[in-house]
């Protein structure tokens, strides 16, 4: 089968993999899709984000949906030829966090195309992927492989609006308008949000932003007081979701938060410095969030009822042999939003 794998920063081969038969409780998917994320073009750009780094070859690839063609021993409920998301998450089932329903936390995490263990886990990028049964999620009727694949991009987004808490008659900012930043904006008008306003350093998502779902978009540019209107009264809105990982989108939402107002981190960037006195005085809670674990099934139940369109995000589809290409448009922020790549 063919795979698609990282060597060195910009080395991207498509190469040759054995196909390998599932085991007991396992399945064997032929990929369909796959989306690049985010973290795949740190890889194919950086070698890697942080300390975390590709140290031998990887196949890339999370975000990946197809057709179960093969079935382990003692597998019941899924069946050949059926069209499934592959959850790109494996936790251990029984380490502490685990074992208290918070999954995503696992400390013996397996997640498809990370280089965070050595060896590396490598990823969906490939024509046929053997995963754990519980891995593959059936699609609904009616729902394309296509559309599934954006299933992880989206259950991040819906593990960050769980973490907002009640978004119903809220006002709402998303900082950074990329895919997981649009996700976060349909996530959030599904939720109830009363008024949603996006922003990014240029006007070139705006048009998929609003599609789907920004009341109001706000290029912010070099600018310090883009959101100027906003900041009145001790600010307008009631919760922030910061996508980009950018510091100055940090630091300008803290003007334009109500009091007791709630930041969600979604973006990981370098270490900010943050103005506690801000903080403090304003009352305003800020959060982290980190992938997601039950919000995947929900994701994909989400897409199967067409209760979140992502077709504005789809830019382009190529085929495998053409991953380079995929790849350097999908780094082109002023032209891709989601790229992906065709098995």
């Amino acid at each position: 089968m063919r795979a698609v794998v990282i060597h060195p920063p910009h080395d991207l081969r498509v190469e040759d993999r054995a196909v390998a038969e599932p085991g007991p409780g396992q399945v064997r998917v032929r990929i369909g899709a796959g989306g690049i994320c985010g973290s795949d073009l740190h890889y194919y750009q950086h070698g890697g984000f942080g300390t975390v780094r590709v140290k031998h070859p990887m196949v890339l690839g999370h975000e990946v949906a197809g057709v179960i063609d093969a079935l382990g021993q003692g597998v019941s409920g899924l069946a050949v030829g059926q069209a499934v998301a592959v959850n790109p998450s494996l936790p251990c089932g029984i380490c502490r966090f685990c074992q208290a329903g918070e999954q995503q936390h696992c400390l013996d995490m397996r997640f498809y195309g990370s280089a965070m263990r050595d060896p590396h886990i490598d990823g969906g990028f490939r024509e046929a992927l053997v995963c754990e049964a519980a891995q593959a999620v059936p699609l609904p009727d009616g729902l394309d492989v296509t559309t599934a694949a954006f299933a992880e991009p989206l259950a991040v987004c819906l593990h960050a609006v769980n973490q907002a808490g009640p978004l119903l008659g809220k006002r709402v900012l998303v900082t950074g308008s990329g895919p997981i930043g649009a996700l976060t904006v349909a996530a959030a008008r599904l939720a109830g949000a009363r008024e949603i306003v996006a922003t990014d350093l240029t006007t070139a998502p705006e048009a998929t932003v609003r599609a789907m779902g920004a009341d109001a978009f706000v290029a912010v540019g070099g600018a310090t007081d883009a959101l100027a209107p906003f900041v009145a009264n001790k600010g307008w809105f009631d919760m922030a979701f910061e996508a980009s990982g950018s510091a100055p989108a940090l630091l300008g939402i803290l003007p334009v938060l109500r009091p007791r107002g709630t930041i969600v981190q979604i973006g990981i960037g370098g270490d900010v410095s943050v103005p506690l006195s801000m903080l403090a005085a304003k009352e305003i809670t800020w959060r982290g969030t980190f992938r997601f674990h039950a919000e995947f099934v929900l994701a994909v139940e989400t897409l199967g009822r067409r209760a979140i369109d992502v077709s504005p995000l789809l830019t382009a589809c190529f085929p495998v042999d053409r991953a380079a290409e995929a790849f350097a448009l999908a780094a082109d922020r002023a032209r891709a939003m989601k790229v992906q790549i065709s098995f």
